[in-house]
């Protein structure tokens, strides 16, 4: 699912040409104000994070997107979908999200979140990253997304002040909140 459309959004899988983009946002001290790392430091950096989010979707089949405004097609608000990524020796089911301060507000980032819940399918816990103040499992997108706390425990990351949180979809809560995530489910 490299392009998809929802009521207000055009999500493309990442490519080489969003490098300018991916520095303008998680370059920008404001979007970065709960990451422990700060905004990327270059746009080298940012060309290197993309070549790694480009990998992903030819190993996995899914991985992260450039997130539009139908309204504006050319201009990327955002950046956001899911990745496995290693907590505590496991591969975890991730995901993440970052929007340009512009496209706060509106609700953007859940509908783009609900949409990449869509697409891994059903009944699989999926983590989202909190930051050393706890504000993701505050953030309204998480629950706008259809996302509650599962049994599962936080688990520190090796990325100091970073937890992440386990949540599962509203509907499934309770069940399969352990199972490890298949890549033929997404």
């Amino acid at each position: 699912m490299r392009h998809i459309q929802t009521e207000r959004l055009l999500l493309r899988a990442v490519g080489a040409g969003d490098a300018e983009a991916l520095y303008a946002i998680f370059g920008d001290p404001e979007t970065n104000r709960y990451n422990p790392h700060g905004p990327y430091p270059s746009p080298e950096h940012a060309r290197m994070t993309l070549a790694g989010w480009t990998e992903e979707w030819e190993r996995h089949g899914f991985g992260r997107w450039a997130v539009a405004d139908k309204e504006e097609p050319n201009r990327i608000i955002g950046f956001g979908g899911l990745n496995y990524s290693d907590y505590g020796g496991q591969d975890r089911l991730s995901l993440g999200y970052r929007f340009a301060p512009s496209a706060w507000g509106r609700g953007l980032a859940s509908e783009m979140a609900r949409q990449a819940l869509r697409v891994r399918g059903p009944g699989r816990a999926c983590r989202v990253r909190q930051g050393p103040s706890g504000q993701s499992a505050l953030d309204p997108s998480v629950a706008a997304a259809g996302l509650q706390p599962s049994r599962q425990p936080a688990r520190h990351s090796r990325r100091a002040g970073v937890i992440g949180l386990y949540f599962a979809c509203a509907s499934q809560v309770g069940r399969h909140e352990n199972e490890k995530p298949a890549i033929g489910g997404l």
